[in-house]
């Protein structure tokens, strides 16, 4: 069998997956956020750590774990550690994909126009979800000389690559992941000079980038697990997920909904999407590289919501109107991600009035997650063609409501996995490649079920609901209201 590793925002996942790719066992292990000032998100290094021991002694509990021939990794991306070489210890805090500490320092290069360098050669717009500002960030903070950085005794990393120390030693980094840096040339598949400068970065402080199939060091300290079990892939979380859906195939475009949503297709490397990234899906024989928008609040509004009135996300959900009677929320609690990377935008409630109450404010959440997906699907559609279907998945869709909503919100079916925890599965799907259990053939071959949703909302409402959302979104943006032509995008926008 496989094991799977997912380690995400909010917790930790371990599969076990048999040769037919089903999954017989599963484990989990939550994980906290701090928030110690405003729009600072950090995590702990350690507790990740432990959260993965966690989650694959509850996943192998009652299971032959010398059954286990090879260990897939999926992680959360753009989130960074500090960490001594020589001990392992991380240094400060690990700073989340989600943390927006760094934005006034992005405002400044913008304005310097190194905006255009950071695009044209990472392929990434110069934004604070990226890794590059918070590596400024943490070495200003304990290495501000950059010394021990030079001499080797500091390792940068993000979280596949803080794991893989501690499995086997080594300092390394799957591509993938390097992609969401926003210090690697995504074309080349090194580190950039340039961009290294930029940022204040040594290399000395960098891993080494190896494919997503590997070598990696083999498990150490993970118990049941046998010392000297292979890892034979390695994926971020999105990307992986991409990879469960086999969306290798042309004309694939998922999206994964979770504390923030990914929505990402494969695509050549020279097509350009104006609001979206060109990042590196995987890369076995040679890099498969796709377009991705980034969303940083989907379930995260909901849970916001949630403990604000004191209840749970699904019990919101399940209390949500019909309708949000005008009422909209523009979830820039850090800022807005894709299509507009828009930093300065500030969280937003509109059209309260005094009849507005919870289900109200519910419908708008689950609309805000909608309209948002929708935005960056139909940038997809302005840069790759046609997109008549979603592949949907992730802890959200779960709620059939906000799955037909998203089906009238932009007017294509979306087809939901049934199968859960897709992350998971996309990196058991590699790992099992990497150790001959399957071929990239019989993956194709598996059976995806899938529940289906059809728009069943008229044109001219959908058009209306999204004109009204694109007006919400410019008043959280501190802009005048423009024409429906003119949504997305402006000269100023990276």
């Amino acid at each position: 069998m496989l094991l799977a590793v997912d380690q995400g925002t909010s917790a930790t996942k371990a599969v076990l997956v048999d040769r037919t790719g089903s999954i017989v066992a599963r484990g989990n292990a939550a994980l906290g956020l701090a928030h110690p000032q405003p729009g600072w998100v950090e995590q702990s290094a350690e507790e990740i750590w432990i959260s993965v021991q966690t989650a694959v002694a509850h996943c192998l509990d009652g299971q032959d774990a010398a059954a286990v021939v090879g260990v897939g990794l999926s992680t959360q991306r753009e989130s960074l550690v500090l960490w001594e070489r020589a001990t392992g210890t991380p240094l400060g805090p690990m700073l989340s994909w989600q943390d927006q500490r760094t934005a006034t320092e992005c405002t400044r290069l913008r304005a310097t126009g190194a905006g255009d360098l950071v695009a044209a050669v990472s392929g990434l717009p110069l934004d604070p979800m990226f890794s590059a500002l918070k590596a400024r960030w943490l070495l200003d903070h304990y290495d501000p000389g950059r010394a021990r950085s030079h001499r080797g005794e500091l390792c940068l990393g993000t979280v596949d690559s803080w794991l893989l120390s501690r499995f086997g030693g080594g300092h390394l980094i799957e591509l993938g992941n390097a992609s969401r840096t926003q210090l690697l040339d995504v074309r080349a598949g090194s580190w950039d000079p340039r961009l290294l400068e930029l940022f204040g970065v040594p290399d000395e402080v960098l891993p080494r980038i190896v494919p997503s199939s590997g070598p990696f060091p083999s498990i150490r300290g993970v118990r049941p697990l046998r010392d000297g079990t292979p890892v034979t892939a390695v994926m971020g979380d999105s990307h992986a997920a991409l990879f469960a859906h086999a969306g290798w195939r042309p004309g694939q475009v998922k999206a994964t909904y979770g504390t923030g949503s990914s929505i990402m297709s494969v695509a050549d490397p020279a097509t350009a999407g104006e609001g979206l990234c060109l990042t590196v899906a995987w890369e076995t024989e040679s890099p498969t590289y796709a377009l991705e928008g980034n969303i940083r609040a989907a379930g995260a509004t909901l849970t916001w919501l949630a403990e604000l009135v004191g209840t749970t996300p699904e019990q919101l959900a399940s209390v949500a109107a019909p309708s949000s009677d005008g009422v909209h929320l523009v979830p820039a609690f850090g800022g807005l991600g894709a299509p507009w990377w828009d930093d300065a935008a500030v969280g937003l409630l509109s059209g309260l009035t005094f009849g507005t109450r919870l289900p109200q404010l519910a419908r708008a959440a689950l609309e805000s997650i909608a309209f948002q997906v929708e935005d960056v699907v139909a940038a997809l559609e302005r840069a790759t063609g046609r997109v008549q279907t979603l592949l949907a998945d992730g802890g959200p869709t779960t709620n059939r409501t906000l799955m037909q909503l998203q089906a009238d919100t932009s007017g294509r079916r979306v087809e939901r996995a049934l199968a859960q925890d897709l992350s998971a599965l996309g990196a058991a799907h590699l790992a099992g490649c990497g150790v001959g259990m399957w071929s990239r053939a019989d993956l194709e071959a598996l059976e995806r079920e899938r529940e289906r949703y059809e728009p069943a909302e008229d044109d001219d409402s959908r058009s209306g609901r999204q004109s009204a959302w694109h007006e919400a979104l410019d008043r959280a943006r501190g802009r005048p209201h423009e024409v429906p032509a003119a949504i997305g995008f402006d000269s100023t926008c990276p």
